[in-house]
């Protein structure tokens, strides 16, 4: 039987395959910019009481500042992965460096509520950038079975940027004051913009950039109906009003017009064939779970230590420590369990359920609760997240087709996000309601003579403990401890959600080659495939044997591949 060996070019090596040392310092970028990012988010977190007294802002202003962040980083999310997907990740995950910094500079120069929220919106809009490229570049090059210790040091920079953020902001707004926190992260950030561009080489895949813009405005749009309402809902106006009506019929209208427009859309923002996918599907619910564990606590502890306990923004960020080290400890050494072992169910559903227990403990803070038993709490609830909140996105980006990593890897952030986002909301609207009650109850029983000083309370706005009369100031102190407590206690049951989605998840294997690795299989044998085809119509015969040469030998031409299916599960 004759033979028609084909012999290509000589083997060069892959566009996009970083190895040893080139490897190395592009993780080194990437985990820089992960650490601009988290450390430019925390580093104001216990200063922020401070902040919003000191330009005359009110709860409410308070729960927007923040809200507004995580609000535009959702919204932008989707967006930066569908991009990640059409081009070049190492530009849009510089764009996103830039947009960040310049949004934390402008932070600092705010002279009232309304400009703070503007330019924390901007610094959201380069968050969301650097939350969904990080894990998507990190996919790229890193294979499943081996990015679980890579994401326990990703949950390790989460915890060390949250424990060194309050700390680092805490003493800062003591020194300095609270407006140089926003400055802080631009020399990192600079830094993490030359190392990504000397060493993140990636293959990108020429294609059309078609934007979803009207799927994208209808799922802004509607997200931030509902988002808005939950912060409003119950102190602008009341549950049951015609504002409800119009923004919770609003929203869902523009939601499910949304769904009609991504299921026509070419290139969807958010493709709902991904809900077909069972992992993809029961991680976004789980992630909502965790988004509103994870970010809620981190917003509200800040408020429990300052306005709770009377504590300085250093105390305050010091005796957070034992939240971030659950999530530093839990984070690193199940990531390096799942690397080794493979298996990586068995640990996320123990986290779900630490996680539950944790919420349940922090639902029991007064303001003269035992500061061990609330180290305790912070604890358990921090190694709950870190077991859970990085190891969705991994076993969602090992099943999903590689040329819809960037939006499905987006998506489960977005959503993440999204919970974190409406439940701050909820919860601050909860506690301002609470606060208010319980400081009405409060003031109710001193006499004449011990209400000298009320005056400082009126208008809502948050008060500044230190220069309290005594009896007001326990008053205060008591209404944001069990405030604050309650509102814990009534998130607890979104772990329960938590636990059922993590279980009905598909126990798949962790495949061992990278995004980077998948695609160039995928080109490899397209490529192949189309010489074949071009080989039949050359006049060669069905039964003639076609091979490629490598190195002297004749290998059988790799299948055409059309369409990827992930792993099955293990038995």
């Amino acid at each position: 039987m004759s033979q028609t060996q084909i012999k290509p070019p000589k083997k060069m090596p892959v566009e996009g395959l970083l190895t040893g040392r080139a490897k190395n310092l592009a993780l080194t970028g990437l985990f820089m910019s992960m650490a601009v990012s988290m450390l430019s988010m925390t580093v104001v977190g216990t200063s922020m009481p401070i902040i919003i007294a000191d330009i005359n802002g009110n709860q409410a202003a308070f729960t927007w500042v923040v809200t507004g962040t995580m609000l535009a980083s959702a919204i932008s999310t989707p967006i930066w992965g569908k991009l990640a997907d059409l081009t070049s990740k190492k530009v849009l995950l510089q764009l996103s460096l830039i947009l960040f910094t310049v949004g934390s500079a402008l932070a600092g120069t705010a002279q009232e509520p309304s400009w703070l929220i503007a330019f924390r919106v901007l610094q959201g809009l380069g968050a969301g950038g650097l939350g969904a490229l990080g894990q998507i570049v990190l996919a790229e090059i890193i294979s499943p079975r081996e990015r679980g210790k890579y994401m326990g040091i990703m949950g390790a920079i989460m915890a060390i940027s949250t424990v060194g953020g309050p700390l680092l902001g805490g003493t800062i707004t003591d020194t300095l004051g609270w407006r140089w926190n926003f400055y802080v992260a631009a020399p990192i950030a600079i830094i993490a913009i030359i190392v990504l561009q000397r060493t993140l080489h990636l293959h990108t895949e020429k294609r059309k950039i078609k934007i979803d813009y009207l799927g994208a405005t209808f799922i802004s749009l509607g997200f931030a109906s509902l988002l808005i309402w939950v912060t409003l809902g119950g102190t602008e106006f009341d549950w049951w009003s015609w504002q409800t009506a119009l923004m919770v019929g609003g929203g869902v209208l523009l939601l499910v017009a949304a769904v009609f427009v991504e299921l026509r859309a070419e290139e969807p923002l958010i493709p709902m064939t991904l809900f077909k996918n069972r992992t993809f599907t029961m991680a976004v619910i789980a992630s909502i779970a965790v988004g509103l564990a994870m970010f809620g606590t981190s917003v509200f502890l800040g408020q429990y230590m300052q306005l709770a306990r009377g504590k300085t923004p250093t105390e305050s960020g010091l005796l957070t420590i034992p939240m971030m080290a659950g999530v530093l400890l839990a984070s690193t050494l199940v990531g390096q369990i799942i690397t080794r072992t493979g298996k990586w169910k068995r640990y996320m559903v123990s986290g779900s359920v630490i996680m539950l227990v944790g919420l349940f403990m922090m639902g029991q803070l007064r303001y003269d609760t035992s500061f061990l038993f609330v180290g305790v709490a912070m604890f358990v609830l921090g190694a709950g997240v870190g077991m859970c909140m990085q190891n969705l996105v991994l076993v969602v980006q090992n099943t999903v087709n590689p040329h819809e990593l960037g939006v499905a890897s987006s998506a489960v952030t977005f959503f993440r996000t999204i919970g974190g986002t409406a439940g701050m909301s909820a919860m601050g609207a909860m506690l301002a309601n609470l606060v208010v009650q319980y400081i009405k109850d409060g003031l109710g029983k001193l006499s004449p003579e011990q209400l000298v000083g009320a005056d400082k309370l009126a208008g809502g706005t948050i008060p500044k403990i230190a220069e309290l009369p005594d009896p007001i100031r326990i008053v205060v102190e008591s209404a944001y401890g069990h405030g604050i407590g309650n509102v814990f206690l009534a998130a607890s049951p979104v772990a329960i959600v938590a636990i059922i989605a993590i279980a009905l998840l598909p126990n798949i294997p962790l495949s061992d080659k990278s995004n980077a690795e998948k695609l160039a299989e995928q080109r490899a044998a397209s490529d192949a495939a189309a010489v074949g085809a071009g080989s039949s119509a050359s006049g060669i015969a069905p039964s003639e044997e076609v091979g490629i040469e490598f190195d002297g030998a004749l290998v059988p031409e790799p299948p055409r591949v059309d369409a990827y299916a992930p792993d099955t599960p293990a038995r």
